[in-house]
């Protein structure tokens, strides 16, 4: 199973909007998709129809009873092919109540592990955007981390902090953690998104996906139904270009597999 993390130290950048939409592709490719919840805003909750108020056992309980085995805390989704993890608002309390523990940056990886083997293709998990023991949790246990920059000058800030947080995660792993930051919400009649599109070509070099996800008023509509957008309006324009995403993404995990057995 490949762990993907949508992550970055600014809100509102389209990171639910990245994991939703890559598993909505990946569900319709046949695969079967584990979103994880790691925010305590509940966003990705929220969008699958969970009330996080009352559900019985999501995240929280990886960190407050770790020997709960993680596929009894897994909720079915309305979408065929996608299962979730959902999260709950006392996950904002793990930092306070984890403190100095040793162990507690793995908690999340240990629990994917121990899911039935085979049962899934990916996991994609959303990220929260405080760097705490739920963002480091995430990048703990990610094969690639997806940075969503939105293409505006304040969200270049965000994706400053962030890759120097990978960087930081890189100095204590013996290989680097591979990522891409994908430009979101682009609008090309603006001078402010071309400004920042400009911007974005400095700072992420190789590093940068070479398209970008264009702002589109379907993924307001798809959210309203509780459904990615690949299934509600798969031929619409933001649909089609997290198609594209995902068959770079596939691309490349294809690449360092041939690489690593070379």
């Amino acid at each position: 199973m490949k762990t993907w993390v949508a992550a970055n130290q600014k809100g509102g950048v389209g990171k639910t909007t990245v994991a939703l939409s890559l598993a909505g592709w990946l569900a319709e490719r046949g695969c079967r998709v584990l979103l994880v919840d790691m925010d305590p805003q509940c966003s990705l909750s929220h969008y699958f129809g969970f009330e996080p108020d009352a559900i019985d056992a999501g995240v929280y309980d990886l960190f407050t009873a770790p020997e709960r085995d993680p596929a009894a805390v897994v909720q079915s989704s309305r979408v065929e092919g996608i299962d979730v993890l959902p999260a709950t608002p006392a996950m904002a309390t793990l930092d306070r109540q984890l403190g100095q523990r040793q162990g507690q940056g793995l908690v999340l990886a240990r629990a994917l592990r121990r899911l039935p083997g085979g049962k899934y293709s990916h996991a994609l998990v959303d990220c929260s955007p405080s760097l705490g023991v739920l963002m480091v949790n995430a990048l703990a246990a990610a094969d690639r981390v997806l940075i969503p920059t939105q293409t505006e000058y304040m969200a270049l800030k965000g994706l400053e902090r962030m890759l120097r947080t990978l960087s930081m995660i890189n100095r204590s792993r013996s290989s680097r953690l591979p990522y891409l930051i994908i430009p979101t919400m682009f609008d090309k009649s603006t001078r402010a998104s071309v400004g920042a599109l400009e911007q974005l070509k400095e700072i992420g070099g190789d590093d940068l996906w070479d398209q970008v996800i264009p702002v589109d008023n379907q993924f307001l509509e798809a959210s309203r139904n509780g459904l990615p957008l690949a299934q509600f309006m798969p031929q619409s324009r933001g649909a089609q270009a997290f198609r594209q995403l995902l068959e770079h993404l596939l691309a490349a995990d294809a690449a360092g597999r041939k690489e690593a057995a070379a």
